[in-house]
């Protein structure tokens, strides 16, 4: 049952998409590697001594399987704290390296006395105590060793995570830039321009073109591998709702609710832009009544929620995919927020009601420096727009 359990945390700390047989074979291998490395040293010693080791074999491969049972109950203990700091497992290491030190010791000299008993008179306190401080340093060594291992296997776990969430980055910035910069979306606003110059608003017609021009130019100029403060998260998403605005200005309104002490809450880039956009066109296409989005964030002790609400005056005629949960945009967005956090991500997508949709984002909550703030756009204080 140990060896399963520190197979399966080993498996599972590696990341392996193999068989949970390989890992545990890894630590296996490690610790029959240190012990034997320590039987062969202190054998060693004893020749250089003048002392024939194979009179003691049997006690030196009695200590040795006792010292190995021992290396893996202290190795389980430290996987099942893995997640606690460097610190904390090197000072737990201490108290378990001298229990552990005084069972492979008491062992030790049970056996001596079991097997060859001439030598219980020389066998006194300060022998018994060299030979205790002696297995400390090598259970304590045992333990700072296996430390460091898991120490590297999460550093390659993250470097792997990391990877992934570059890759996924990068996808997004392609998927909005297909899904938003494309000549569908360019035709619909040069033509709600045009319209506007037709009816002589030229002031309204100037400010799209000045909204859709900030917008082209923060898209293009976005790096994908940096999170956005929410701040310059929702000050991105401002240009492209000020766009949809003045093509729907009669039809949808937008409101946010942001506490101030979230602005600067780090969140992968481009993270809402689908939400907002699936939000506006079917909320506008499966209702006829007016449309009202929300943008809310919370936070719930160490989490981040990020919910994006439509509210229309009549029902929505939900589609298959509505209704079922996640489309295409918000499948994507699911993917690449499990991929990024893995334990804490989510993303839940459905209606509450047949005039309300909400999608509801779910991330651990990471802030950034106050001076790395953006927030021309954001005060923080919920606004209409």
């Amino acid at each position: 049952m140990l060896l399963k359990n520190l197979a399966y945390e080993q498996f599972e700390m590696m990341g392996s998409d193999r068989n949970g047989a390989e890992p545990s074979a890894v630590v296996i291998k490690l610790m029959l590697g240190f012990w034997a490395t320590e039987f062969l040293m202190s054998t060693s010693l004893w020749v250089l001594l003048g002392v024939n080791p194979l009179n003691y074999v049997p006690i030196k491969l009695g200590v040795s399987l006792v010292s190995l049972l021992l290396t893996f109950v202290l190795t389980w203990v430290l996987v099942s704290v893995r997640t606690s700091s460097i610190a904390s497992k090197i000072l737990l290491s201490f108290p378990m390296s001298i229990l552990a030190a005084l069972a492979a010791t008491s062992v030790d000299f049970v056996l001596f006395h079991a097997i060859d008993p001439s030598v219980a008179v020389e066998y006194d306190r300060e022998n018994f105590c060299y030979t205790l401080f002696y297995g400390i340093s090598l259970f304590l060594g045992w333990s700072c060793f296996f430390i460091a291992h898991m120490y590297n296997l999460e550093a390659r776990v993250h470097q792997q995570r990391s990877a992934i969430s570059r890759e996924e980055a990068l996808n997004a910035k392609v998927q909005a830039l297909h899904y938003q910069i494309n000549p569908h979306f360019l035709f619909n606003t040069l033509n709600s321009i045009v319209g506007l110059i037709e009816e002589g608003a030229s002031k309204h017609a100037s400010l799209m073109v000045i909204s859709l021009s900030s917008f082209l130019r923060k898209m293009l100029e976005l790096d994908p591998l940096r999170d956005l403060t929410l701040s310059e998260e929702l000050a991105l998403e401002a240009e492209y709702l000020m766009i949809e605005q003045e093509r729907f200005s009669d039809r949808m309104s937008v409101s946010l609710q942001i506490p101030p002490d979230l602005g600067d809450a780090l969140v992968p880039s481009l993270i809402l832009q689908p939400l907002i956009e699936n939000a506006i066109k079917h909320g506008l296409r499966c209702s006829t009544g007016f449309l009202k989005i929300t943008i809310t964030a919370a936070q719930n002790g160490e989490t981040l929620t990020l919910s994006v609400d439509n509210v229309t005056q009549t029902p929505m005629q939900f589609g298959g995919a509505a209704r079922s949960g996640l489309g295409i945009g918000l499948a994507n967005v699911e993917q690449r927020i499990r991929a990024r956090f893995p334990q804490m991500g989510s993303l839940i997508a459905g209606p509450v009601s047949p005039t309300h949709f909400r999608a509801l984002l779910t991330m651990p909550l990471r802030t950034a420096k106050r001076g790395d703030l953006a927030g021309p756009h954001l005060d923080g204080r919920p606004r209409s727009t």
